[in-house]
């Protein structure tokens, strides 16, 4: 029961990192009116890809069969 409640609560506070780390990229863009370079848009946009992908895969993977 414990570790359920673990996973449970690693899984929240990692999609939470995720979105808070692309709002805080996001913010630092608009700030800087988006004016980056070509190789700083680039990385942006794949580490937010990436991010969202791994939310995905923790959001879609079985819940009951998660071990530690």
């Amino acid at each position: 029961m414990k570790n359920k409640n673990l996973v449970a609560l690693l899984r929240s506070a990692v999609i939470a990192g995720n979105i808070l780390f692309v709002l805080w990229g996001t913010f630092n863009a608009v700030k800087e009116h988006f004016s980056g370079t070509l190789p700083e848009k680039v990385s942006f946009f794949g580490l937010i890809c990436l991010l969202a992908l791994n939310s995905y895969f923790i959001l879609s993977a079985p819940k009951e069969k998660t071990k530690i």
